[in-house]
């Protein structure tokens, strides 16, 4: 007896991804076919996409510092924000107004495009014809305008003709077809496409990106792509001088506020100042005053001196009340002559002097004579005659001193109310004073200020910087070549192993043995592969072919299946269904067992559908159903089969009607025991286990069952029918065979040996994908 290893039979036990990728081998033609069309679709694709292209531009964004003082002036009167922040500035040239500055002055609401055989082309500056919208109306939006020059004056809009250069009335509404200097003849249309401001600002900033260089950088970055790029470059350029425009109509703008504010205040301030100059004019010339300090000083000198002269003349009273006392003591005695320095007036200084020396003479006399002498009273007479004098005298000259007294007391109280008046005054001048001064302070720092301001409003520069103006890139951008290739190819490779994949998971037959481990726990003990034959027996010794050695596998595989080697054993086939190969297994595998010598008979118990003695050419006139029902024996049903020199067989015979009784009875267990001691390997052919119940009736005298599922032909809900058999035991030793697998690839490498031609040899792809 020959042995071979037992080898894994149909599909390699690895990872699911290899039995994935054989089953995308198999149709390498779709994959190959379907990926050079999605290469060609590709490459239509690029030719007919309109190539885009990258225009960028720099800005520098600088910090607030201006040429001007304007800063102080507006903080200190409080109306001055902060510095700019980049973040500021990004969402300033993103905004809506400044797009519609861009998008009104480059006329951006109309587009132009010339037909190519690539389709419509954009143009911008080509455009030999300018659409100027006076008062369009809304189906302008809506339509597409086609425009040809039919002379220097004359132009076609879409199927009337129209002047040119000159506002027209159109279906459009009213319109102004501008033709460009030198004119441009073309036989191709010019097709116009025109959108509402908004919906053009919304397109233009769609494409319009705004970006810092780096997080720590003031550089922004402006990039926009479009098909044109010289009208892209016109946009960045244009968004960019009015950005610093408007910077610089903002920082005009709030100097203009600003000197406006500094020139009104001049004149209030002015106004108010001369106001207060006129209230201090009128103050002094109503109080008559010059300089409050100088009047009060004089005041003050004027009534020290009157104070003065009181107190001469209180001296001179006094003088003369001393004068009177000396005249009276005089009548009554001798007294002290009072002094005469007090007194300017020389008629009583002389009297006085008089009566002294009189009085002199007197003493002089009294000491040398008596009382009665006549001298002495001459001299008496004198004195007496002199104090008279002096009493009139003294009497005048008091009522003069007392009338100088009364007239230099009233002018002192007159001099003391002037005085307590000063201050009074002198605070009211002061407090016009004080206004005057603040006024004059405010109205100098204004002056100052508007000479700041005016020359600040000269020298105003825009915050920003250009570093790099709009240029755009000298290749497009989009569409991506590599890239647009990459993806059609992938779809290429997508396609076909999504529609192998969506077949798969929509087909309900049995695809292949990992199936079959993934459901069911019984256990698969061969894969025969499929081939095509005119003669069932494929099996002989000259034949190597794939399905020849995997019977062969099979046929060793059984032979672990037996419990003694030296006992014969008995093998059922049977099915789901018929048609799925379970005759041509059972007599491939009798064939096989014995060309290795071993006596083996195979039984056909069929009952209802016999095939085996047409496929041998053999004949059915008894068989297993004349030895069931009892009218033939063992040797009268066994036939050799021509050419085989260890088979025989016993064919169905008659058909009954009723197999499953004959089945039933002692005669089925009669026949197998009878064969073993005479053969080696018994193999029964039954009929489906999914139909009928004849193959559990002969399971009990079966040794091995082999449960037969075709590739692609068993549904998969028999699976869990062969699960369900093998969890209840219903046969002995139940095993699957997968028969009719038709993915060579999982046999071509593994039994390269046998074959002869050198043409037969799998190539590396399939020797990668079978290890």
């Amino acid at each position: 007896m020959y042995t071979y290893p037992m080898y894994p039979q149909g599909e390699i036990n690895s990872s699911d991804v290899q039995g994935t990728l054989r089953d995308y081998v198999k149709h390498w033609k779709w994959f190959l076919v379907s990926l050079i069309t999605m290469i060609v679709a590709g490459f239509v694709y690029i030719w007919f996409t309109e190539p885009i292209y990258r225009i960028q531009a720099s800005l520098l964004v600088k910090d607030e510092q201006k040429g001007m003082s304007d800063d102080g002036i507006l903080k200190e009167l409080n109306l001055y924000s902060e510095n700019k922040v980049v973040e500021n500035e990004i969402e300033i040239l993103k905004s809506n107004t400044l797009m519609k500055k861009v998008v009104d002055t480059l006329g951006l609401t109309v587009r132009y495009f010339r037909s190519t055989p690539f389709g419509k082309r954009e143009i911008y500056e080509d455009a030999p014809v300018r659409l100027v919208l006076t008062d369009p109306t809304p189906n302008l939006y809506r339509a597409e305008l086609q425009i040809s020059i039919i002379s220097p004056t004359t132009v076609r809009l879409n199927d009337w003709v129209y002047p040119a250069n000159q506002v027209i009335n159109t279906p459009f509404g009213r319109l102004q077809i501008v033709i460009k200097q030198p004119v441009r003849y073309t036989n191709e249309p010019l097709v116009v496409q025109v959108a509402p401001t908004t919906q053009a600002i919304r397109y233009y900033l769609s494409k319009l990106k705004v970006e810092p260089s780096s997080k720590s950088s003031t550089v922004v970055l402006l990039t926009i792509e479009d098909a044109v790029p010289a009208k892209g470059e016109a946009i960045l350029n244009q968004m960019i001088a009015n950005y610093n425009s408007t910077a610089t109509e903002d920082k005009n703008r709030v100097v203009a506020n600003t000197l406006n504010f500094i020139q009104t205040r001049l004149k209030l301030v002015s106004g108010e100042l001369a106001s207060l100059e006129k209230a201090i004019e009128n103050y002094k010339s109503v109080n008559q005053i010059t300089d409050i300090g100088a009047n009060a000083q004089a005041l003050l000198n004027n009534l020290q001196t009157n104070d003065a002269q009181l107190n001469q003349v209180a001296i001179q009273l006094s003088a003369l009340g001393d004068v009177e006392r000396y005249i009276q003591e005089k009548d009554k005695g001798r007294g002290m002559v009072p002094s005469t320095m007090s007194f300017n007036d020389p008629t009583l200084t002389s009297l006085i002097n008089k009566v002294t020396e009189l009085e002199l003479q007197r003493n002089q006399l009294v000491r040398t004579t008596s009382e009665s002498n006549p001298l002495l009273r001459s001299l008496d007479d004198q004195i007496n005659a002199t104090k008279t004098s002096i009493r009139e005298t003294v009497a005048t000259l008091r009522n003069i001193l007392t009338n100088t007294r009364s007239q230099l007391i009233l002018t002192n109280k007159r001099y003391e109310a002037q005085i307590r008046t000063i201050p009074g005054r002198e605070r009211s001048l002061m407090n016009i004073t004080r206004q005057q001064a603040i006024k004059n302070n405010l109205y100098t720092y204004l002056l100052q200020k508007q000479e700041e301001t005016a020359l600040s409003y000269a020298s105003i520069v825009s915050n920003s910087q250009i570093i790099d103006a709009a240029s755009s890139s000298p290749d497009p951008v989009k569409p991506v070549k590599l890239l647009i290739l990459i993806l059609f190819g992938t779809v290429g490779l997508v396609v076909p192993a999504a529609v192998i994949r969506i077949r798969k998971l929509f087909n309900e037959r049995v695809s292949g043995k990992a199936e079959i481990v993934e459901t069911t726990e019984t256990p698969v003990i061969g894969e025969i592969a499929y081939v095509r034959h005119e003669f069932p027996v494929i099996v002989n010794g000259r034949k190597r072919s794939v399905a020849a050695e995997q019977v062969r596998a099979l046929r060793t595989n059984l032979q672990f299946l037996r419990e003694n080697p030296d006992d014969s054993q008995v093998v059922l086939f049977t099915s789901s269904l018929s048609g799925e190969g379970k005759s041509f297994l059972s007599l491939n595998v009798a064939v096989s067992m014995a060309l290795v010598g071993r006596p083996t008979v195979i039984i056909d118990l069929d009952l209802r559908r016999p095939k085996l003695h047409k496929a041998l050419n053999m004949l059915n006139f008894r068989g297993s159903s004349s030895y069931l029902t009892g009218d033939a024996t063992v040797d009268d049903i066994l036939q050799q089969v021509p050419g085989f020199e260890n088979l025989f067989i016993i064919s169905c015979g008659p058909i009954p009607l009723n197999p499953s009784e004959l089945l039933s009875g002692p005669r089925l267990k009669e026949l197998i025991e009878e064969l073993r001691p005479r053969f080696d390997n018994i193999v029964i052919d039954s009929p489906p286990v999914g139909l009928v119940t004849d193959a559990q009736l002969i399971g009990p005298f079966a040794d091995v069952t082999l449960y037969a599922i075709r590739h692609n032909i068993t549904h998969r809900s028999y699976l869990k029918f062969v699960d369900s058999l093998h969890q209840e035991k219903r046969f002995p030793n139940l095993n699957i065979v997968l028969n009719s697998v038709k993915n060579k690839y999982s046999y071509d490498y593994r039994y390269y040996y046998y074959r002869r031609s050198g043409n037969d040899k799998p190539n590396l792809l399939r020797k990668y994908l079978l290890h």
